[in-house]
């Protein structure tokens, strides 16, 4: 290739984005990030409101239509017990088809990590040979054991508070913090799961339980996903991103939305087109081209950079880009305590059972599930959702009831294992087009049987546990069942080692297009147990930063 104004151009300021950024800085690369989102100030978050609970984070993107939905599946008249309701208006989704809430996600200078819980788990090394053991997804082209090593990096820059004793998930090294200790609510949950023979442990999370890297410790607002305002959360915008800038060889340029990459003769992407901050069109040139825009706007912009080199689509060779989506398979319960609990308090989701996560561990089922309290997930952190969703009423009553009732509202998320199949998928939609005429991402989602089977079971537990704990009414319930609503998707450009089968190769290499990487969900072959993929793309990112450094060293970029 000729001479480019940077070595390396990072398409996306999320986790793989933002860890791939520091990774190269580190070897002394000069990288640009175009972000579509813009840069947010942790000053600028409303948690010093007093309308704080009826705001959400200040999403401030320009362009609000993202994607759009292919058509959903048929509910069954047999599984009415595991469908989404509330006490107070019956069924949330009341018509006769799967619906969908959102997929959940935030452009922005730190992607979605802006208002995730937290969490920070590491893969199941059961869950990355799916294929071989058990005949479904795809196997991971590399180990646990290869990419452990940069858990623990990931870990370190992030600030990873976690318990010790994982016998599952080899460590190397200790958490670099010790882990947050389960709020008085989550105590009682855990008494649940003991009952039933079941196991809560602490949470990894990405929150610091004590001053770390010039960032203070948490003071247990519960707000994760409203944004932190004083950064004790390990969100990429003050880890990855400010180490990045900070070593003087990154930029960043927020609203800036790549509208495609130009693919030559040489199989190299020659160029990225974008349209900036003020609406220009501009391009720029880059040694390498890192794609990180997570598994619904990555398969959409390379399906997009259709051109005489790449009919198909920039890494389209095996027709595998957009295919074998994989969605958050989830259910929640909440129920009220007979006791005072403040509930309220604490980090979001500060405990976890594994119990169920191996990917054998469920009777009669091929996939994992993972159960956390999570109060805060469901948004029952202030006076107003109680009003609005769990107590009933008018008038004085009401007020009565609010005084005896808040705090006491207890919740517990089920994650479980999403499987691809034929009918889940990412295509370009071929009506609806965003400001600049490029074709909206549509989502496919299908639930098969075995993925609405993993939810009964989840369903059942959850209600045992929490019966187990002391509540004594559930008041809603929500359930992927009837209603996607997913933060947690995958595998839409999946890494193998067969170009065949897969977009990229084990070092998260286009098969064909040798300057061209992918680094975010998208390239997972299979979702793992309910655990969050943050940590796992943090940790393929550095290490496709090595790999990117090694291939520079020889002169093979």
């Amino acid at each position: 290739m000729g001479k480019s104004e940077f070595d390396a151009v990072i398409i996306g300021a999320g986790p793989g984005g933002g860890a791939t950024a520091w990774g190269l800085t580190r070897y002394g690369f000069k990288v640009l990030v175009l972000e579509a989102g813009p840069a947010y100030s942790p000053s600028e978050y409303n948690l010093d409101r007093t309308d704080w609970e009826q705001s959400a984070f200040p999403d401030r993107s320009k362009h609000k239509e993202r994607y759009t939905f292919g058509p959903f599946q048929k509910l069954g008249t047999r599984l009415t017990e595991i469908r989404s309701w509330n006490h107070l208006e019956g069924y949330v989704n009341k018509t006769e088809y799967r619906t969908a809430n959102a997929y959940n996600h935030m452009r922005g200078v730190g992607g979605s990590s802006l208002i995730f819980s937290g969490e920070a788990q590491r893969l199941h090394p059961g869950a990355m040979q799916m294929r071989t053991r058990f005949g479904v997804a795809a196997d991971w082209p590399l180990s646990y054991a290869e990419l452990e090593p940069y858990y623990c990096l990931a870990e370190r820059i992030i600030g990873v508070a976690g318990p010790s004793g994982d016998s599952v998930r080899y460590r190397s090294e200790p958490y670099p913090l010790p882990p947050h200790q389960l709020s008085y609510g989550s105590t009682k949950i855990a008494e649940g799961f003991r009952k039933l023979g079941l196991t809560l442990t602490q949470n990894p999370v990405a929150i610091l339980s004590r001053p770390y890297d010039n960032r203070p410790e948490c003071n247990y607002c519960a707000n994760c996903v409203r944004g932190c305002p004083r950064t004790d959360k390990g969100s990429v915008d003050v880890t990855f991103i400010r180490k990045a800038v900070d070593s003087g060889f990154c930029s960043i340029r927020p609203d800036c939305r790549v509208t495609a990459l130009k693919a030559g003769a040489s199989d190299n992407i020659t160029e990225v087109q974008y349209i900036d901050d003020t609406g220009a069109v501009k391009s720029v040139k880059g040694r390498i081209v890192i794609v990180s825009c997570g598994a619904i706007e990555t398969p959409r912009l390379l399906l997009a950079s259709k051109g005489r080199y790449a009919p198909d689509g920039v890494g389209n060779e095996s027709g595998h880009v957009g295919q074998h989506f994989m969605e958050t398979i989830y259910w929640f319960s909440v129920g009220m305590h007979r006791d005072p609990l403040d509930s309220f308090r604490g980090i979001p989701v500060d405990g976890i059972c594994w119990d169920f996560n191996a990917p054998d561990a469920i009777p009669d089922m091929i996939g994992g599930c993972r159960f956390s309290p999570s109060v805060a997930e469901t948004n029952l952190v202030g006076p107003v959702n109680y009003a609005k969703r769990a107590v009933k009423g008018w008038g004085k009553e009401h007020k009565k009831a609010m005084r005896d009732t808040f705090g006491k509202a207890l919740a517990i998320v089920a994650m479980g294992e999403s499987l691809p199949n034929k009918k889940s998928y990412i295509d370009l939609d071929p009506l609806k087009k965003d400001d600049e005429g490029i074709a909206l991402a549509r989502i496919h989602t299908f639930l098969e049987e075995m993925d609405i089977r993993r939810i009964e079971f989840m369903s059942k537990k959850t209600r045992e546990v929490l019966a187990a704990s002391g509540v004594e009414n559930i008041f809603e319930e929500y359930s992927a069942y009837d209603i996607f609503n997913s933060s947690h998707v995958f595998g839409t450009c999946r890494m193998g080692s067969d170009p065949r089968q897969s977009a990229i190769d084990r070092h998260c290499r286009s098969h064909r297009w040798q300057n061209l990487f992918i680094v975010d969900a998208s390239v997972f072959p299979s979702s793992g147990g309910g655990e969050s993929p943050s940590l796992t793309i943090e940790a393929l990112a550095i290490r496709t930063s090595d790999y990117i450094n090694s291939l520079a060293k020889r002169g093979e970029l």
